[in-house]
């Protein structure tokens, strides 16, 4: 991708994690139950040892399943997604219970590097939070065999940290993120759980990639279901390298990452989704898509 540690919005950041991942959305019939999440990993056992990209799974079998229950909010008429914004409620489980304080999950989305970036995401909240900004490279939405970027400019922090007003009012959201002030609103404007739908979120490591030059990444599989009747809305494949500045990263290895990626695009091509991405299947559930900037 372009060079985002070199990005003008970043020159001053010292707290922001960087991120390369790819994905690959994935049709979700193939996937019902634990072992058939590591079948992917047959399938990229060819790519990888193809372009000289080492896949270890030792050990991956006994890593637990992550259960997280996925919210996404937006105002009925979708302004926040119509405005390349997501926002959504994470809560991870463990043993079948809630752990933890529930995450918010705020970002701008686009496909345009510079935009995303300059989007100020940070909330106006007296508890920390974790900025982050990934580079996330997809298939084409119209073929295989190509890559296509979208910029996602994220902030995280805990539920509890919104602590006045009425959390589903548009006031206290856009109190809470101020970049969102530009967005026009009604008064009294309210937002709601998009197309009425929890998603339950099933993911589990399959086993790490190794680029070369110290460069390696965490594979994971996951599934999106409904949550009331555990219908299932759509899968991903997914690897990311997280990194602080641009020198960390080797050329070499980044290139034997991409020729990687787009080999697996043909070797799964019965398993992939084109043109999908997770947030756009939950928003078109009812009909009536966004428009969307993914």
């Amino acid at each position: 991708p372009p060079d985002i540690a070199e990005c003008s919005a970043f020159r001053a950041a010292t707290a922001l994690t960087l991120n390369d991942e790819c994905k690959l959305i994935l049709k979700p019939n193939h996937f019902n139950s634990r072992e058939s999440l590591f079948d992917f990993g047959k399938v990229l056992r060819r790519p990888a040892r193809e372009n000289g990209v080492g896949f270890d799974v030792e050990g991956f079998t006994d890593e637990p399943l992550q259960i997280r229950e996925v919210l996404f909010l937006d105002t009925p008429d979708f302004q926040l997604y119509n405005n390349a914004f997501i926002l959504r409620r994470r809560v991870a489980y463990k043993d079948g219970f809630p752990i933890g304080d529930p995450e918010i999950v705020f970002k701008c989305r686009h496909p345009d590097l510079q935009k995303a970036a300059e989007v100020d995401v940070r909330p106006r909240i007296s508890g920390d939070y974790k900025i982050k900004f990934k580079a996330e490279a997809l298939p084409l939405k119209d073929g295989l065999g190509g890559i296509r970027m979208l910029y996602s400019h994220n902030v995280e922090f805990g539920l509890s940290s919104i602590r006045e007003g009425d959390g589903m009012s548009m006031d206290t959201i856009v109190r809470v993120l101020p970049a969102l002030e530009a967005i026009p609103r009604s008064p009294g404007e309210r937002i709601e759980l998009v197309s009425g739908t929890i998603v339950e979120e099933v993911l589990q490591d399959i086993g790490v990639l190794d680029f070369g030059k110290g460069m390696t990444a965490v594979a994971n599989v996951a599934l999106w279901r409904n949550r009331g009747d555990h219908s299932p809305l759509i899968g991903e494949f997914a690897f990311q390298i997280k990194f602080k500045r641009r020198e960390d990263l080797n050329e070499r290895a980044l290139t034997r990452g991409e020729a990687f990626f787009l080999a697996l695009q043909n070797a799964a091509r019965d398993w992939i989704a084109l043109g999908a991405t997770k947030t756009g299947v939950v928003y078109r559930l009812k009909g009536s898509p966004p428009h969307a900037h993914e």
